[in-house]
């Protein structure tokens, strides 16, 4: 038993994990020998009963190909652990084939242990889906690492992560102490309920922070802060939660956004229980969401672009198991962010801290969450008001900082705005009070330049710092828009009319000559229904940033019936859906730039009826527009 402690104690990563549970896990451990040349796991075929640590001898793992080559031969020696990435990230089958070398002999742990430890300490489990990602950079193993046999696996994965809601999910209950308890009373508790995460309330009852192991490490530990004082001085906050009918996508993407390992569970307006970020990625192994994770531990802007750069297989992969275009936006949007924030926090990294606070925000189709593959930066920075000595010193860093952002971007695959919509802009970096007046008077000038402008950064959303300073600005914006302002509702009406649908006078699809094919242009054909869904917005000061959200709020609010509000919905993301295939398909078959023109002969005949029926409603709705805000039913 002594042994065995010493020598897991050298062994990464259980060297990561505290003595207490060390000694429970080589309490667990079971000892194997193997004699020369067995074969001991196959390829895609033996199911992993747990994971094996080499105490003695040697470990030969490679691929077969189908002339039974051995591919990618690796030699693993003492201190060795295999399994892990395959009873996490490969439904418990071996990734690859393993054969003992010379006399060998291993320490057993049994899959249910193994996926506690996971379960219970994230930099245990990051070890494991760290080295996965790291090997998934490595083309030939990329390209003999399976996925489920089958489509139809496949789409039941899928559709298991995309429709499941958390209140079928397994999840803890709460624990908490009181904001007064000892740090060392605090500690004792998470080790009394094997935890490792414990809320912390305030004297009213009220949960306002959390403790997790790691908090103990940074916060306590590293620092030898007294562990006689009370809690509250060392927790973590803010506190994110999440209802019982939210899906488990949005619980994932929730985490990544706000960078929280723990949600609390809520329903109605009362805290069931807590699951941590391990768990759902645990279970949802399958799913490109662990690509996100990979993305948030990239260390080089060289790595993200190559981590961008894999998007375009994921979505494919996505949109042909069925996963609604909403749902794949958001993951592209998320990934898009988190890349985003990345740079943000490198750029900090070398700069320093800036001299006053700020918030790095997103504008257009990124500030909507509606990426695609064709787009470029559109953000703007908003710093907060200074005094004027100080005033050219906090603007000399931003516009330095902003730069710096934008050509790392512009290097990962995020290209410069050709319109000049970037925060290196000096029009687009300046105080709070300075972006009140842009608003103010693009609002109250009301001509079409001006309505483009208020467009573009109506639609913005907060990305990176304090997010204080976006909700002053909005606060603002909702005070201005109750004023009379029925000049800017004319011109932004006028720009939702701006683009007709293509249809022919037969309700034939209207095509123009590109090249040698006759195309018709997708992003233009989705361009109304963001512009007149935003002209509706804003007259019912409704601040949801994306399509999709507008619509849903203008639903509740009587603005659309159940039946427009769905016509619309289907019809703009039916219109993203092949808009994001046609952009994928071109990076990864024809390995070409990806733009927006579609040739109508290369669609089904059910997409091309639907197309018309799509460009039809659109038409319909465009005149409820022009009649609604213009009163001229002919323009």
């Amino acid at each position: 038993m002594v042994q065995r402690l010493e020598f897991l104690s050298k062994v990464a990563p259980f060297n990561l994990l505290p003595q207490e549970v060390l000694e429970e896990v080589a309490d667990q451990l079971q000892e194997i020998r193997y004699s020369k040349d067995t074969l001991i796991y196959q390829q895609e075929v033996t199911k992993m009963r747990g994971v094996d640590i080499i105490a003695e001898g040697e470990y030969e793992s490679f691929f077969y190909d189908s002339k039974q080559n051995k591919r990618l031969l690796e030699h693993h020696y003492p201190g060795y652990c295999y399994g892990g990435i395959s009873v996490l990230l490969n439904r418990k089958q071996s990734i690859r084939t393993v054969i003992a070398k010379k006399g060998t002999t291993v320490f057993f742990l049994h899959r249910k242990d193994f996926r506690s430890l996971c379960k219970a300490y994230e930099e245990f489990f990051q070890y494991f889906t760290s080295d996965f990602g790291k090997r998934m950079l490595n083309d030939e193993f990329a390209h003999f690492y399976k996925k489920p046999a089958t489509f139809e696996e496949s789409y039941i994965a899928s559709e298991q992560l995309y429709s499941r809601k958390i209140e079928n999910i397994e999840y803890r209950d709460i624990v908490s102490c009181s904001g007064s308890t000892p740090v060392f009373e605090t500690a004792r508790l998470m080790a009394k309920h094997k935890v490792s995460c414990i809320f912390i309330r305030d004297a009213q009852g009220k949960i306002v922070g959390y403790v997790t192991d790691i908090t103990l490490r940074d916060n306590v530990i590293a620092k030898q802060v007294d562990t006689t004082q009370p809690v509250a001085s060392v927790m973590d906050n803010p506190i994110v939660c999440i209802s019982t009918n939210a899906y488990v996508y949005e619980a994932i993407l929730m985490m990544f956004r706000t960078k929280t390992r723990y949600l609390l569970i809520k329903n109605g307006d009362e805290f069931v229980g807590s699951i941590s970020r391990n768990k759902l990625l645990a279970e949802q192994a399958q799913s490109p969401l662990v690509f996100i994770q990979s993305v948030k531990q990239a260390i080089s802007v060289q790595e993200l672009k190559r981590k961008w750069e894999s998007v375009p297989q994921m979505v494919t992969q996505l949109l042909g198991r069925g996963v609604n275009a909403e749902i794949v936006n958001q993951v592209i949007t998320t990934i898009a962010d988190t890349i985003a924030i990345k740079v943000i926090e490198s750029v900090i990294e070398t700069m320093g801290q800036p001299p006053a606070k700020f918030v790095f925000m997103v504008l257009g189709s990124e500030g909507r969450k509606e990426q695609t593959f064709k787009t470029d930066q559109d953000n703007a920075i908003i710093y907060e008001d200074k005094a004027n000595e100080h005033r050219e010193q906090v603007r000399e860093y931003f516009l330095s900082f902003a730069q710096q952002v934008s050509e790392k971007l512009d290097h990962i695959g995020f290209s410069f705005c050709t319109g000049g919509y970037m925060a290196q802009n000096p029009k687009w970096t300046h105080s709070l009070s300075h972006w009140k007046r842009n608003y103010e008077s693009w609002m109250t000038e009301a001509v079409p330049e001006t309505v483009i402008q208020f467009s573009t950064f109506f639609d913005c959303r907060y990305l990176y710092g304090e997010a204080g300073i976006m909700d002053e600005l909005k606060d603002f914006l909702d005070e201005e828009l109750q004023k009379p302002l029925g000049k800017i509702f004319f011109h932004l009406a006028k720009n939702a009319l701006q683009y007709e649908p293509p249809l022919t006078f037969f309700k034939n699809i209207k095509t123009f000559t590109k090249g040698s094919q006759e195309v018709f242009d997708i992003k233009k054909s989705m361009t109304p229904i963001v512009d007149l869904v935003r002209v509706y917005a804003l007259r019912h000061r409704i601040f949801e940033v994306n399509t999709g959200e507008r619509l849903k709020a203008l639903k509740e609010k009587g603005v659309f019936n159940e039946q427009e509000a769905h016509e619309l919905t289907q019809s703009y993301y039916f219109l993203m859906s092949l808009r994001l295939r046609n952009q994928a398909s071109q990076i990864i078959q024809d390995r070409t730039e990806p733009d927006n023109y579609i040739d109508p002969d290369k669609l089904t005949k059910i997409e091309k009826v639907a197309l018309k029926e799509i460009f039809k409603t659109i038409d319909n709705f465009q005149t409820r527009i022009k009649l609604e805000f213009t009163n001229n039913l002919f323009g």
